[in-house]
């Protein structure tokens, strides 16, 4: 049997994690919307052997934009310019299920997997921010029962889309001028409570079969969404007994639903502060605190926790009593994260908003290349974590010290990969391709 090894993806924000990162002498703030400075990145990582490259997205503008780059590239165009410079790596895009139409993302996910020669992945999500309702005709932002209803219809339906055109449905054979066997493409004729898709989708069936799904909710409603759908889960956890809890409960949700665990892949974040000591590393972090702006801070507070602080309160504690049920982001996963580390630690105001500057609720590590390696080494073998999503703080530095440093004591201690053994990203994290829901069980017999 072979040993089990880690997963880790470059997750990709303007300029860094770190909400002060575009302020840091050493981020490249002027070439944010260079797209020769994702590539650079892209190459950087595939050269690392990283299973994925990963770009958040949103439908709206950040009210904060004011004190951070927090602006939106679109992720398919995006990532159809990392597809074109590189060969191996992953291609993971956010997209929403509250505010896209099913068959044109099936088509756009399509398009990207073939492109790139099967390496989309799709970050599934519903949307948190009630201020993109307006972008899309909408008086208010559907509440949150409403948008996993949905969700779980439209994967229903882009599954089925995905799955429309059988394998060898694409015959291209000029000698009998036969280029599409009609009989192997499949109108869904989906009739939902929500939606109505008649089908084929206009693209044939991609390398992966399907895109890799990928979800990101941890509330209740989305860790059932995630046991039924999700292969790979991004997560955020401060400490290795909630990481633990985590994974355990939605690795048993994943069987209860008749789902190989193991094919279920959990990647928290980390956002790691890297340095040749752990006091260099420790003043780094400092650093970059200092260039917080408390405005904006005090702003993404209120946000998630729904508490409107102010600039006095700084150097006080955190008045636990005034937080309500989450603010914008409703009562789930972040708005937990937060008050355990308010209940655990009891910090400052000024205290939690440094905390939660480096990367909004995931874990920043500030240490040697050693130590870093070492806590993701313990939280791999101790059952919390598949593998990661790395967070640097800021770009492109804080990925090179990662990759120079961190990755090599990674291989040396036989948890990461030297190469690329596949060319998919299915084949990245160890992923089954998919069977068409709509091909004869005699003629996959027959194919296999």
């Amino acid at each position: 049997m072979s040993r089990r090894e880690l997963h880790l993806n470059l997750f990709v924000y303007p300029g860094g994690h770190h909400e002060a990162a575009w302020r840091y002498d050493g981020s490249e703030t002027g070439r944010i919307l260079d797209i020769g400075f994702y590539q650079d990145l892209a190459r950087r990582a595939e050269a690392a052997a990283f299973d994925g490259i990963f770009f958040a997205d949103g439908p709206a503008l950040a009210d904060n934009v004011r004190y951070a780059s927090r602006f939106r590239l679109e992720p398919f165009t995006w990532l159809s310019a990392i597809a074109a410079v590189t060969e191996r790596i992953g291609l993971i895009a956010t997209a929403s299920t509250t505010y896209t139409e099913p068959y044109n993302l099936a088509r756009l996910f399509a398009s990207l997997d073939h492109l790139s020669g099967g390496r989309a992945g799709w970050n599934i999500v519903t949307t948190g921010a009630p201020q993109a309702a307006q972008n899309f005709g909408l008086d208010a932002h559907p509440v949150h029962a409403e948008r996993y209803d949905r969700a779980r219809e439209f994967l229903d339906v882009v599954t089925k889309l995905w799955d429309s055109w059988e394998d060898d449905a694409l015959v291209a054979d000029p000698g009998s001028g036969l280029f599409a066997d009609t009989e192997r493409i499949h109108p869904i004729e989906h009739v939902g409570p929500r939606l109505t898709v008649r089908g084929p989708l206009n693209t044939p069936r991609t390398p992966q079969g399907r895109p890799v799904y990928v979800q990101a909710g941890a509330s209740e409603d989305g860790r059932a969404f995630a046991a039924r759908y999700a292969e790979a889960v991004f997560t955020a956890h401060q400490t290795l007994g909630n990481g633990q809890d985590f994974y355990a409960d939605l690795k048993k949700r994943v069987g209860q639903a008749g789902r190989d665990p193991e094919k279920v892949l959990v990647l928290p974040g980390i956002s790691p502060f890297i340095a040749s000591t752990e006091s260099a590393a420790r003043a780094l972090h400092d650093e970059f605190n200092e260039l917080t702006q408390p405005e904006y801070s005090l702003q993404l507070l209120h946000r998630i926790l729904g508490v409107r602080l102010t600039a006095d309160q700084l150097d006080g504690p955190v008045p636990r009593e005034l937080i309500e049920t989450g603010g914008e982001l409703g009562n789930g996963s972040r708005f937990q994260v937060i008050l355990d580390i308010i209940e655990r630690e009891q910090p400052t105001v000024r205290g939690l908003l440094h905390r939660l500057a480096g990367a909004r609720g995931h874990r920043v590590i500030a240490g040697t290349p050693e130590q870093v390696a070492d806590q993701i080494q313990e939280w791999f073998e101790q059952g919390a974590a598949d593998g990661f999503n790395v967070m640097p703080p800021w770009l492109p530095g804080g990925f090179d010290l990662f990759a120079d440093h961190v990755v090599p004591i990674l291989r040396a201690r036989g948890l990461f990969r030297t190469e690329y053994t596949g060319t998919t990203l299915r084949d990245h994290y160890g992923l089954t391709r998919p069977d068409s829901q709509y091909a004869n069980p005699a003629r996959l017999k027959e194919s296999s």
